[in-house]
């Protein structure tokens, strides 16, 4: 039994789905309940009430952990891995973020899991493909994308190619310790994102430049202020590091990332 932590998300789902297809038996464990494919167990846990992911872990080999940014204004990830810790489970994923190795984010994100004594691994995913959804109502009333730092460009990652390496590094060996910076095979600008998605309607969509004081309003709507100024930092003045495209997802998969366009034309759906 393999346990997925936010399995309706961007990764969670199609890991659950990479899984399934593997002839892995899944536990979808999500805050609401939702549906899950046929066969998959469903949990309704608050990783902040870390005592509530215990029947999920019954039987459970490995987990996937994902925490969002609310969980880290709430909950303690020391505390959930001393519950995975007394169920047993061997085996650790953890969706960690690009900005731990840059030093952008603290390592204490982290700490948790490499401390644990169990077996596991870390995925450092950087900027993902998937936030180009928060454009969707906008090109589909509009035609028109709006973002900060127009022309500054990074490695944006599929999520479906961090779900690939997640079910690998769940389920097989040779991944134990491991640090993966996942990124994509290019490095991609919000105004490249913007026209790759035209490529896929087939229709033209315009490219408006924010302020990143006007950027930062509108992201306080969803996440912290901190969370916020942080991505800021990293969408507008990156490191060489986050601009660098890596190796690990070819390395894990034994093909190529997937760009933003192959995205794009996929999710395409969303911007009609």
């Amino acid at each position: 039994m393999i346990v997925i932590t936010g399995a309706t998300g961007n990764v969670g789902r199609p890991l659950v789905r990479a899984l399934t297809e593997a002839g892995e038996q899944v536990t979808a464990v999500t805050r609401s309940i939702t549906d899950a494919p046929a066969g998959v167990r469903r949990h309704q846990v608050d990783l902040a009430e870390p005592e509530s992911l215990k029947p999920a872990l019954d039987g459970a080999k490995a987990i996937f952990l994902l925490t969002s940014g609310d969980f880290v204004a709430r909950g303690n990830l020391t505390d959930v891995v001393r519950v995975v810790q007394g169920a047993g489970v061997e085996r650790i994923v953890l969706l960690s973020s690009q900005g731990v190795g840059t030093q952008r984010h603290p390592s204490n994100l982290e700490d948790a899991v490499v401390q644990s004594g169990l077996e596991w691994t870390l995925l450092r995913p950087g900027n993902f493909s998937s936030n180009a959804f928060q454009w969707a109502e906008s090109v589909r009333a509009e035609r028109l994308v709006s973002a900060p730092f127009g022309d500054v460009a990074l490695p944006a990652v599929d999520p479906d190619d961090i779900a690939e390496v997640a079910a690998v590094a769940l389920r097989e060996p040779g991944h134990a310790g491991a640090r993966y910076t996942l990124t994509g095979p290019a490095a991609v600008s919000p105004r490249d994102q913007a026209a790759a998605i035209g490529a896929a309607l087939g229709e033209s969509v315009r490219f408006v430049e924010l302020s990143r004081t006007q950027a930062r309003n509108r992201m306080l709507g969803y996440m912290p202020e901190q969370v916020a100024e942080s991505t800021l930092d990293i969408l507008g003045t990156p490191y060489a590091a986050e601009q660098q495209v890596t190796p690990d997802v070819e390395k894990v998969l034994g093909r190529p990332a997937r760009t933003f366009a192959d995205w794009a034309t996929r999710n395409v759906a969303a911007f009609r």
